[in-house]
């Protein structure tokens, strides 16, 4: 048995959280992923994965086992870039992920400057209003808007946005301004499909937090549809700080209900973490995270 590739598979199980998403992620046959499991249990004489028809979920001597594979792994990696040169000069093909508003506004700048200081690195910028699988779809880094849930990824925070309720001066004359939320139910409103309710919207937050019906005049799939309806006076858009920041200052939008915002939602940075990372993924964080915070902060209201 080659017991670092059977750690390798088994870090991938582990990783991937079933034999066949691991099998699919890394090119082997679901039988040769399961043999060499049930090879190095064997070898071991310890049961490491607990096996369900769902999920495999690591034993108590398996997560132990899987944290010190992990570990040597780690330091293998390092001696053979360094052996490689890798870590003398960032180098290689780069996979970024980001919502497509944002992206545009805020992580191509970064990515521009990025490819002009490091020449030896290409970037694959990927821009997308979903969220990212980034083992399954490749992906270096993804940058995060929201709440961020209990998982094995590493997370740079670069700033938080606001949950924000704008319509146009000309729409706010014609239909009075909201005072409370329970008088959106009396407005027209834009909603984006698939991302909210069209019949409802939570405000507040905690205890003060309220459901109110509303009525969706307009549906979009964009935030930029969302921004020029409001604008053009369609009815009330909710739309997160930085997607209208520049509509809000020239005054073409204007923020309603700001006392019934919610909390806002954290941005981050996710990549595969470990001991080292590929000095291309820390070359890319070290360098975009602090423009990435000033330019959120630029949008701050």
């Amino acid at each position: 048995m080659d017991r670092l590739d059977a750690m390798s598979t088994l870090l991938a199980v582990a990783t991937a959280g079933s034999l066949s998403a691991a099998a699919r992620q890394t090119g082997t046959p679901l039988a040769t992923v399961s043999r060499k499991i049930s090879d190095l249990e064997s070898h071991l004489k310890a049961k490491l994965l607990h096996r369900s028809n769902r999920r495999l979920e690591p034993t108590d001597a398996g997560l132990a086992y899987i944290e010190s594979c992990r570990r040597i792994l780690d330091d293998i990696d390092e001696a053979e870039r360094t052996a490689s040169g890798e870590y003398r000069a960032p180098r290689g093909a780069l996979s970024i992920a980001a919502p497509i508003v944002f992206g545009r506004l805020h992580v191509l700048p970064s990515v521009a400057a990025f490819l002009t200081a490091f020449p030896d690195i290409d970037i694959r910028l990927c821009l997308a209003d979903r969220l990212t699988d980034l083992i399954e779809e490749h992906i270096d880094i993804a940058l995060r808007i929201g709440a961020l849930p209990d998982s094995s990824l590493y997370a740079t925070r670069i700033g938080a946005l606001r949950r924000t309720i704008c319509a146009s001066p000309a729409y706010f004359d014609r239909a009075g301004i909201p005072r409370t939320p329970a008088d959106l139910a009396n407005h027209a409103c834009i909603t984006f499909e698939g991302l909210m309710s069209p019949t409802e919207w939570t405000l507040g937050s905690g205890k003060t937090q309220i459901t109110v019906p509303i009525r969706s005049r307009l549906t979009v799939t964009t935030a930029e549809a969302a921004v020029d309806a409001a604008s053009a006076g369609l009815g009330i858009a909710r739309i997160l700080s930085y997607q209208a920041a520049r509509e809000i200052r020239n005054g073409s939008l204007i923020v309603a209900l700001q006392d019934f915002e919610p909390e806002p939602w954290p941005v981050h940075l996710l990549y595969l973490g470990g001991r080292m990372l590929p000095i291309k993924v820390r070359a890319f964080l070290d360098f975009a995270t602090p423009r990435l915070r000033d330019s959120l902060a630029a949008v701050t209201f």
